[in-house]
């Protein structure tokens, strides 16, 4: 099956979640998927400020993947640390924080995590729709 992905490792830095979005943007508008976005970027916003807040680790670094094929696009953040995997919580109504995986679960068709050698990677899938 024919598809199209890239991938980019990024500093694991706050400013890396501004050029992580404005990556994705861009691959997006290439491959002529610009419908897809703005909720393409909303679940890169949550996924790599997980990575830079959570999972400083072994070369202070983050990859970003998106894959397209099939009808689906698929955007994966992979970091050094396994032992420290993201779970869904539900936040109280004063809590500052806890809602991305919220987020990501409410507008990906689908989404995980998996082991990667020594780290994760977070996964959210999109529907192409068209």
């Amino acid at each position: 099956m024919s598809g199209r992905s890239h991938v980019k490792t990024f500093r694991s830095c706050e400013g890396s979640v501004p050029e992580a979005r404005h990556h994705v943007e861009g691959l997006l508008h290439t491959w002529q998927l610009s419908h897809l976005t703005e909720v393409a970027i909303l679940i890169t916003s949550e996924l790599t400020t997980n990575a830079v807040r959570h999972a400083q680790g072994a070369g202070n670094r983050f990859e970003l993947a998106l894959c397209h094929r099939g009808g689906i696009v698929t955007l994966e953040i992979s970091d050094p640390i396994a032992w420290l995997v993201p779970k869904m919580r539900t936040p109280a109504d004063d809590d500052s924080d806890g809602r991305g995986l919220l987020l990501v679960d409410a507008l990906a068709s689908n989404w995980g995590v998996r082991a990667r050698g020594a780290g994760k990677t977070v996964w959210a899938e999109l529907a192409v729709r068209g």
